[in-house]
């Protein structure tokens, strides 16, 4: 009843309050509107300040490089950022300081698109949305219902058709009020009750009619009770001054009451990395509620204690995955695997004390039990409105929980455990002994691949006959040569990690004490090999340190790269070959800011069509002719490069490391077609550069793009990222890795492997003993899937022994023996791989997981979560079956060929 009653009051309160507020004298120097001016949107300053003027409201202009802390915002209400693509940290963090005392904000276009990807994370937390990426065509905007009656009524003039964007809700707070007429009907325009986000340029004439824009600002200030007629919005004259950053006047005395707060986390940003604090979660932000409470006292919004609810409850749930599958790994089992689950049932209950006990002089079971109760208890203080009380407790659970992450004991399966080792470390490594410790820090990791930063901006890191020049800081000695020996000595594979496209690099530049914008010791030779925009510039567009690229359409480019990629697999006996910037500079059409007017590009692409691509606007009919024509030119590389190197090696793995976005939207701003590579058996394995620093938004960025045969019979391998992640967060993550359906994991990079990292590693990775050596998925996946499939029985034995399976007798018996079945046909393929054993195999699977669900339905209702882990894993087995099946066809071609 107090809960019915708090959410009444503060539902009436959100609408009392703005009335209030309107009602309120204006401070002379503040605005409710603050506009904010960059770079990025300067060359329309002029169409936007005609627009604003259109409107009749009372704003002020604050240029971005004044807004550096809370306080510069302090005298605005509502800040708007048209297409601001770069907001760097300090900026984030004053805006999030300043919406959580009540600003309000409305963004339009790709803003925070050029920004750090930690800042996009905590962006797209403020604004409950992002930037997906450009439509490829002009399509009709229109409403859809919504709960706001401004917006009612008005669909002539809040629809048009012009070229926009998609924007990706991001918060169960968001809601969507405008969509694209095309397939699918993707968001245009997302809200929440701070935030707007209108997914175009607002402000330039090329891509939507001003009265347009006018309109949608118009009816977006609304929302926020500011208007032409509104006394806080006009003063003496409707028009522009400059917002004083310096202003110590006081904001009006009665708070800006949201109606909801935003419930997506915010990741703080580190100034730098951690060892093993959590960062503090976003969900402590809080808003003051007018209550007969003290002042200082603070709650919980709604959203809030549901998103809190949702994150500890899954946190709960991983840890008590990792729990059992820890359990499974480390317990004595006198079964054979094709008898284990019927020798379990015929058991069941009789081991039940001696594992109990075990469990509960754990420190990590502990920890799960009290995270399970103080969940219960947060739910009930909440309903008490003791929420100050009620914060402490989750954040302590929270915080017991990542404190004993049951990392005392191994619990990984056979997988993919990779790392790139960065030229920083190499060049540190001045001899063969240096690099051995650091591959001895590797392997005690239980690292079991190493991409071995081969080629970057142009530079070999070993003598070549081919490249002009080998990496100055590495001259007198050859790291690829003594890495390939010292992995090979660990049982530890090396792949060459090269760059492709990529051929210059600023930051590189300074290091060697060369000029900023030096091409190079290649491009500076051959300049026409340079991948140049419509301006003639060879840098990229992005911020801070920028390459310059090759041009992928020039035949002598891609000879040359050739020619260095089978010198590499012809002189060192590297197990792959890692394609990294296999793509285009990063772009955005809109703003005409393209690659690939190199005179090869334009001569190759007037051939075909007739007319020059500099004539070619985005847009128009051959626009999608000339991003199909560059995307070609780099998958023609790739499948070249494939056929040639494993010509020379058959037994070599081909990869690439590449982008999550969007498939659309990667192909329209890289040209980066990685899904056709694996379809078509160009690559084995694809590394996705999910970088996150926070689990839940690590799974966000996974989890669209790990798709059933997205990549064809390709591996499909995540990457994490080290720097500025807390240590229980990458275990986390890993965890979260090993629950879905892939075969391992990529960590980026050996510069960030702390030694508190490399012990918990050593703890809970690699193999049992040291003679036992684990298959690896990409190299034996027939005995990764009997190895992998013999884990999951021992976990469903455990359970069964303890008599924690929620299954009928019949039921039992009946599943048991399918169990055990299918493990004597996994380890007869394993044994002796044939096309009727993995025929066989593939079909028993199919036949498992369609009754699997029937068999786990009680099972279901104690562990969802759990069931869906075991679902994964063998969603797992069935991609490595398809695998092996395509490495068994590739055999025996070869053979034929012989």
């Amino acid at each position: 009843m107090k809960v019915l009653q708090r959410k009444q009051f503060i539902t009436l309160l959100s609408c009392i309050l703005p009335l209030t507020l309107s009602t309120l004298p204006a401070i002379a120097s503040s605005r409710p509107v603050g506009v904010v001016k960059s770079s990025e949107n300067s060359q329309q300053w002029t169409e936007i300040t005609n627009r604003l003027k259109a409107i009749g409201v009372d704003y002020c202009i604050l240029d971005q490089a004044q807004w550096q802390q809370a306080s510069d915002l302090n005298n605005i209400k509502v800040l708007f950022l048209p297409n601001v693509e770069n907001i760097n940290n300090s900026q984030v963090s004053a805006l999030e300081q300043w919406m959580n005392q009540g600003g309000q904000v409305i963004v339009s276009g790709p803003t925070g698109m050029l920004s750090q990807p930690e800042i996009q994370s905590q962006l797209r937390s403020l604004f409950g949305a992002y930037w997906g990426f450009s439509n490829s065509s002009a399509a009709r905007l229109r409403l859809v219902d919504n709960p706001y009656s401004d917006w009612t009524g008005r669909q002539n003039t809040l629809s048009n058709t012009f070229v926009g964007g998609v924007v990706i809700p991001t918060s169960v707070n968001s809601r969507t009020t405008a969509t694209w007429k095309t397939k699918g009907s993707p968001p245009a325009v997302v809200v929440t009750d701070r935030s707007t986000y209108l997914g175009w340029r607002w402000g330039e004439d090329r891509v939507a009619p001003a009265s347009f824009d006018v309109a949608w600002l118009s009816a977006s200030l609304n929302r926020y009770g500011i208007n032409r007629t509104n006394p806080v919005s006009v003063l003496a004259s409707a028009g522009a001054s400059v917002c004083n950053p310096q202003s110590t006047v006081s904001q009006p005395s009665v708070p800006i009451l949201p109606q909801q707060q935003s419930s997506t986390p915010v990741q703080v940003p580190q100034q730098q990395p951690l060892a093993s604090t959590p960062p503090t979660p976003a969900n402590e932000q809080t808003f003051r509620v007018p209550t007969d409470a003290p002042s200082n006292q603070l709650e919980l919004s709604y959203q809030q204690v549901q998103e809190m609810t949702e994150e500890l409850g899954q946190l709960i749930a991983r840890v008590e995955s990792t729990l059992l599958a820890a359990e499974a790994t480390n317990i004595t089992l006198n079964s054979e695997a094709h008898t284990l689950i019927e020798d379990s049932i015929q058991q069941k209950g009789t081991l039940q004390a001696s594992l109990v006990t075990v469990s509960k002089n754990n420190r990590s079971y502990q920890a799960l039990v009290e995270a399970r109760e103080a969940l219960k208890t947060f739910q009930q203080l909440v309903q008490e409105n003791k929420d100050d009380e009620a914060r402490r407790l989750w954040l302590k659970a929270r915080r017991n929980l990542w404190d004993h992450y049951p990392t005392d004991r191994q619990f990984a399966q056979a997988e993919i455990r990779a790392i790139w080792l960065d030229r920083g470390t190499i060049v540190q490594a001045k001899s063969e002994q240096d690099l051995a410790k650091i591959f001895d820090r590797m392997a005690h990791s239980g690292i079991n691949v190493v991409f071995f930063e081969t080629l970057n901006a142009s530079y070999p890191i070993y003598p070549s006959k081919i490249a002009p020049e080998q990496n100055p800081l590495t001259q007198g000695w050859d790291p690829l040569k003594s890495a390939i020996k010292l992995a090979h000595e660990r049982n530890m594979e090396l792949h060459a990690w090269t760059w492709i496209f990529a051929a210059a690099n600023q930051r590189h530049n300074l290091i060697l004490n060369q000029p900023l914008d030096y091409l190079g010791p290649v491009l500076s030779r051959n300049p026409e090999w340079a991948n140049i925009n419509k301006q003639g510039g060879l840098f990229d567009y992005s911020q801070g340190y920028k390459k310059a690229f090759f041009d992928p359409a020039n035949p002598e480019v891609q000879r040359y790269l050739l020619s260095l990629l089978e010198e590499i697999v012809t002189n060192y006996d590297v197990d792959g070959i890692q394609f990294d910037y296999i793509r285009y500079p990063f772009q955005s059409p809109n703003q005409q800011e393209i690659f690939g007017y190199s005179n090869s590009s334009r001569w190759l692409f007037k051939e075909m069509t007739g007319v020059d691509p500099v004539e070619v606007q985005p847009g128009s009919a051959l626009w999608s002719q000339w991003t199909a024509f560059r995307m070609r030119q780099v998958d023609s590389f790739v499948a070249t490069a494939s056929a040639r190197l494993k010509q020379r090696r058959p037994d070599l793995m081909v990869s690439a490391a590449v982008f999550p976005l969007e498939r659309q939207d990667r192909l329209n701003r890289l040209q980066q077609n990685w899904e056709e590579w694996g379809q078509n058996n160009w690559v084995d394995l694809i590394f996705l550069m999910t970088y996150a620093l926070d689990t839940g938004s690590f799974e966000d960025r996974i989890r669209p793009l790990n798709q059933p045969g997205s990549a064809g019979a390709s591996l499909v391998i995540p990457g994490l990222r080290l720097l500025k992640v807390p240590d229980p967060v990458t275990i986390d993550q890993m965890q979260l890795v090993r629950n879905m359906p892939t075969s391992g994991f990529a960590l980026f990079a050996a510069e960030n492997l702390t030694p508190n990292l490399e012990s918990i590693f050593n703890r809970t990775q690699g193999s049992l003993t040291a003679n036992e050596k684990e298959p690896l998925p990409h190299r034996q996946p027939f005995n990764t899937v009997a190895a992998r499939y013999q884990a999951l029985q021992r976990e469903w034995s455990v359970l069964l022994i303890n008599d924690q399976l929620a299954m009928d007798e019949g039921t039992m018996k009946q599943w048991g023996r399918q169990v055990d079945s299918l493990a004597n046909t996994f380890n007869q393929l394993a044994q002796q791989p044939t096309p009727e054993k993995l025929s066989a195999s593939k079909t028993a699977l199919r036949q498992f997981r369609q009754q699997f669900g029937g068999w786990m339905r009680q099972q279901q209702q104690v562990q969802p979560y759990q069931v869906q882990v075991w679902q994964n894993r063998l969603e797992t087995l069935d991609r490595l079956l398809v695998y092996g099946e395509r490495m068994m066809i590739a055999q025996r071609a070869r053979e034929r060929r012989e």
